[in-house]
């Protein structure tokens, strides 16, 4: 057992000093709207932003690795809370929300390395895992309210360019809610995103 635990450890550190960590800033757009729990309030999908710092560590001559980031995530979506007569009762009308997020997302990602040479110009990139989500402020609507952080998954793939520029998109699907009425506790909203980064790696 303890031959075993050793080999494991020595393993684990022979892949350590051999992997390959980068970082550097990225940026990039979103495609977002709400999912309620119940179809009693429409919602339009709005475009936001994003930008932070990523960083990659990568295992040399595998593939695999893993990416970690530290973002600011603008997104919101626009509700008709006017087309229900609770809502429309109290002033209510079309209402523009923006949610302003700190995101910490962790993927495993797979980038091919064994193109002959070819993946030193153009290497395809996959990538899948969680995302956590702090809530740092949201645009003022007295009729909804807002958890203090969400969770959610992710996944998209992309290419590198040149070793260096990583063009790379995908899909956020939220797991927990990131909105809910004041008014009726069991109707919430979780929102999803397509998204679309640029990143340049050091």
């Amino acid at each position: 057992m303890r031959k075993l635990f050793l080999s494991i450890l020595m393993l684990c550190v022979a892949v350590g000093a051999s992997a390959k960590f980068r970082w550097g800033p990225t940026a990039g757009v979103n495609f977002n709207n709400a999912y309620w729990t119940q179809g009693l309030i429409p919602s339009d999908m709005q475009t936001g932003f994003q930008a932070g710092l990523m960083g990659e560590i990568m295992i040399p001559g595998i593939g695999f690795g893993v990416d970690l980031a530290l973002k600011y995530v603008n997104l919101g979506t626009r509700l008709h809370l006017g087309d229900r007569p609770i809502w429309a009762l109290e002033g209510y009308r079309t209402e523009r929300l923006t949610i302003h997020k700190l995101d910490i997302p962790v993927n495993v990602r797979f980038k091919w390395t064994r193109l002959n040479g070819f993946e030193h110009y153009l290497a395809p990139i996959a990538f899948a895992g969680p995302r956590l989500s702090f809530n740092l402020a949201t645009s003022r609507c007295d009729a909804l309210e807002h958890p203090a952080a969400s969770f959610g998954l992710q996944c998209g793939g992309g290419v590198e360019i040149l070793e260096r520029l990583q063009l790379t998109a995908g899909y956020h699907w939220g797991l927990t809610y990131d909105i809910r009425t004041v008014k009726l506790d069991d109707l919430s909203a979780r929102t999803q995103q397509a998204f679309i980064d640029l990143t340049w790696l050091f």
